[in-house]
């Protein structure tokens, strides 16, 4: 079956959400600390983002603040998303987190694809083919991130993941894709970093 990449590129596309609180509001709470969630106001965001949030994530939320260090998570004009942030994709927040390694050979055969001018006549022929091969690479790079929420900016480009769904779910990940192109797994002692772990310590990176 042929796939529509640049219409599969727009329909995920869609699943991004921003809702920028207003100044106001954001300054009834307080930065950077807003007051914690209710546990009816959790299970109300459950319901409508279709997921169960991993325990020590809830148990943030409920007693120590519905942001603070990490993005503040509101019902806001879209419905509960975390403020500030256009990077999470609430419609992949139900699909498995992949681990890197399911797809490397997929992105590897990807890459060997990439059209080159010099394989086309200059008919306009090459320009389709990219297109095309530009949203399938656009699609595969959004799918990455399925399951995850994107927990905190870094800066320059960097994240900080919390995954929600599949085996990995509770686990930090690290989004270095702004120069290395890599999503790496955050440890601690060999072990899988959790939520908990990560907010422990206040610049934990992969490296």
């Amino acid at each position: 079956m042929t796939i529509d990449w640049t219409a599969e590129a727009r329909r995920v596309d869609r699943g991004h959400r921003f809702d920028e609180l207003s100044s106001r509001t954001w300054e009834q709470y307080g930065d950077p600390a807003p007051p914690p969630l209710s546990a009816s106001e959790v299970r109300e965001a459950e319901e409508e983002l279709g997921i169960t949030f991993p325990a020590e994530y809830r148990n943030h939320l409920l007693r120590e603040s519905a942001g603070g260090r990490v993005n503040r998570l509101h019902r806001g004009a879209q419905g509960w998303v975390w403020h500030g942030d256009s990077r999470t994709n609430y419609d992949l927040l139900t699909t498995e987190f992949p681990h890197p390694e399911s797809y490397r050979a997929y992105e590897d055969e990807l890459d060997e694809r990439e059209p080159l001018r010099e394989h086309f006549a200059d008919d306009g022929t090459f320009q389709r083919a990219w297109d095309d091969w530009d949203a399938e690479y656009e699609v595969h790079q959004e799918r990455k991130t399925a399951g995850a929420v994107f927990i905190r900016e870094h800066s320059c480009g960097f994240h900080a993941l919390l995954v929600v769904t599949g085996p990995q779910r509770g686990t930090m990940w690290f989004d270095s894709r702004a120069t290395c192109d890599q999503i790496l797994p955050l440890t601690l002692h060999g072990r899988p970093v959790s939520f908990a772990d990560w907010a422990g310590q206040d610049h934990m990176t992969p490296w």
